[in-house]
């Protein structure tokens, strides 16, 4: 395993982290995410993410229980507050209250006395900023949160939120966690510039598009049996029981698409990779880029994951890859 600096921090993280949306405590049995995450922890993945609000915090004590018989100071362990865990006026955003109150959930989920990376899930339109950056400095201070970012934060909201951390001296934002892939390139505009001007790294999510480029999915055909789009439990991309002409967080899944990807999988072969592999090693040619979180419902996805870690694509496939991406 390889491992980064998370931005300009000290903190170092490993190249493939391993995540635990849609799969650990909804989709995948507590044993199954249990030896996925022993099996991350032993071939050298460092950094676990959750969430408070995956399967309603289920998740949270899924990764918590499993990574308890390691020692503390061997795991960078990620959690994320805004989205809403009650009913009631306060129980979502980024107030000062709702983060405070949803840290010491975590912690007590997660049976831990600090929290790694503690990130704002998405950006709190109701929220002054200045609020929500100092109760994460407060929090900091308290040592109950050892350091915090955003995730899906435009360029301008991390630009200012950046500004206003050195207005107000308080500890900077570490990271970014934005939906990332070749199939989705929106941050490389502005968000990586702002981020490599702030020294704020980016934690990629969905960087195999959901499973699309491990090039499972076939043109004309429908999901394969086993595979997330087939699982209703986890499919973002079937509409009517069919991968077909279905727009889904930026991405249009139709048969030309999944007809562009089969044209990757050569590629891949003749750089001695498997197409996952290929496209986690894409993502990592970002220098910005400190880590690529991919979810697994079985230990041998992981295998396959940790093949891209320390991988350099040669110009040659870099360009191969344009190429295929940009054709019609």
């Amino acid at each position: 395993m390889q491992y980064r600096n998370l931005g300009k921090s000290g903190l170092k993280v490993s190249e493939v982290a391993l995540g635990s949306w849609l799969t650990y405590g909804n989709a995948t049995e507590a044993e199954t995410a249990e030896a996925c995450i022993d099996h991350a922890y032993q071939l050298g993945i460092n950094f676990f993410d959750t969430a408070n609000a995956y399967a309603g915090g289920a998740a949270e004590r899924v990764v918590g229980k499993a990574l308890a018989k390691y020692p503390r100071s061997s795991y960078v362990l990620a959690t994320k507050v805004y989205f809403g865990m009650g009913d009631g006026p306060n129980d979502r955003g980024l107030s000062r209250k709702h983060i405070f109150e949803q840290c010491a959930a975590s912690l007590e989920r997660l049976g831990v006395d600090y929290i790694d990376l503690y990130q704002c899930h998405r950006f709190d339109s109701e929220t002054p900023v200045e609020e929500t950056l100092m109760a994460l400095d407060d929090l900091t201070r308290q040592g109950k949160i050892l350091y915090y970012g955003v995730s899906e934060w435009t360029g301008d909201q991390i630009a200012n939120a950046a500004e206003i951390t050195r207005e107000l001296r308080l500890h900077p934002i570490a990271s970014n966690q934005p939906q990332y892939s070749m199939l989705a390139r929106g941050i490389e505009r502005e968000v990586i510039p702002v981020s490599e001007r702030e020294g704020i790294g980016q934690v990629v999510f969905s960087p195999l598009a959901q499973g699309l480029l491990t090039g499972k999915y076939k043109p004309g055909q429908p999901p394969p049996v086993g595979s997330r789009a087939a699982d209703p439990h986890q499919n973002q991309f079937l509409k009517n029981g069919e991968l077909d002409s279905y727009v889904h967080d930026r991405i249009r899944v139709d048969d030309a698409l999944l007809a562009k990807i089969q044209r990757l999988l050569p590629i891949a072969e003749e750089a001695g990779l498997k197409p996952s592999q290929l496209a986690l090693a894409w993502c990592l040619r970002q220098k910005n880029v400190a880590s690529v979180i991919n979810g697994a419902s079985r230990p041998s996805q992981i295998d396959d994951n940790i093949g891209a870690a320390g991988v350099t694509l040669s110009d040659d496939v870099l360009a191969k890859i344009s190429a295929v991406l940009s054709s019609e």
